[in-house]
């Protein structure tokens, strides 16, 4: 049983309420709403996260795999961002690969197993050793990197709002979340270039 329970849509102030109605019907969107001050803030801020221009999205969906696997109480994440690797070109090898903790599976690829490594190290000592930093910086430009961390840090919090909120499994619907996200990128690449 939930220990927040999800917002009520008709109780959220009006801008709140029309997030919610637009986005897929996900108990971590009605849980996060309690905090209606940050939470289309929060929303824009995720989506940037998704954006697959800023960082590429196979290893980004690696990298939240890897958060979600090592955060007690995070199920709700694995099952949601199952079907967004898959649907970016990620193969249920690397989703067996990582259930099992194999971090030096052949199936993630060198940069999968790099930013699988990185991200671990992130989490569990809030930064990494100079040998993966400096294997990072020969791959990444610094923006991938921040965006990196950004993405880590994002799902890290959610991670611990789900495991903290006891937020009940929904159907995953990850890949609809993802869609949404691109139809957002789509109209403001449309409207940067009317």
């Amino acid at each position: 049983m939930a220990r927040i329970p999800p917002l009520d849509p008709s109780a959220a102030e009006p801008r709140v309420r029309a997030a919610l109605e637009r986005l897929p019907p996900l108990g971590v969107f009605a849980t996060l709403a309690n905090a209606q001050g940050s939470f289309i803030n929060w929303l824009r801020f995720g989506g940037d996260c998704l954006d697959a221009a800023l960082f590429d999205p196979v290893l980004r969906e690696l990298a939240i795999l890897r958060v979600a696997r090592m955060t007690p109480g995070a199920e709700y994440e694995w099952v949601q961002h199952v079907p967004i690797l898959l649907a970016v070109g990620g193969t249920q090898e690397q989703v067996a690969a990582l259930r099992a903790d194999e971090l030096d599976a052949e199936v993630l690829g060198e940069d999968g197993r790099l930013v699988v490594c990185f991200t671990d190290q992130v989490v569990r000592a809030a930064s990494p050793d100079e040998e993966t930093f400096a294997r990072m910086s020969a791959r990444f430009t610094d923006a991938e990197i921040v965006q990196l961390l950004l993405v880590i840090g994002q799902y890290m919090m959610l991670a611990r709002v789900m495991a903290t909120a006891h937020i009940e499994l929904d159907d995953a619907l990850g890949g609809d979340v993802l869609a949404g996200v691109e139809r957002v990128r789509a109209a403001r690449e449309e409207r940067r270039g009317a």
